[in-house]
């Protein structure tokens, strides 16, 4: 009886290459001004009611973005994300249409 030899298989030549895990670059968000537009026709009062309901500015502070709008035309009411920026603006203009007023929010991103 013929005995078997068995012959080394050669191995396949194997390279691990490191797993690396690769993080999401996460971006902070674009930021966006809320602008108040001065006009000449919608009363103060109402206007320091709409930036402290809308904005959740004190007394004190409304009064200085209304002021500082009728003195130079148009003041920075606050920063937020684009999406809050506009809803809020929208919001506060929408108050002043309600009561008749030309009242005007812009947005504009931060530079």
């Amino acid at each position: 009886m013929a005995t078997l030899v068995r012959l080394p298989v050669p191995m396949p030549e194997i390279t691990t290459k490191p797993r690396t895990k690769t993080q999401p670059k996460t971006e902070r968000p674009k930021l966006y001004k809320v602008i108040l537009v001065n006009d000449d026709f919608t009363p103060r009062e109402f206007v320091v009611t709409v930036l402290k309901g809308e904005f959740k500015l004190s007394e004190d502070q409304a009064r200085r973005v209304m002021i500082t709008a009728h003195q130079r035309g148009v003041c920075v009411v606050a920063v937020f994300t684009r999406d809050v920026a506009e809803t809020k603006a929208a919001r506060a203009t929408d108050a002043g249409k309600a009561k008749g007023y030309p009242l005007m929010f812009t947005t504009e991103p931060e530079e």
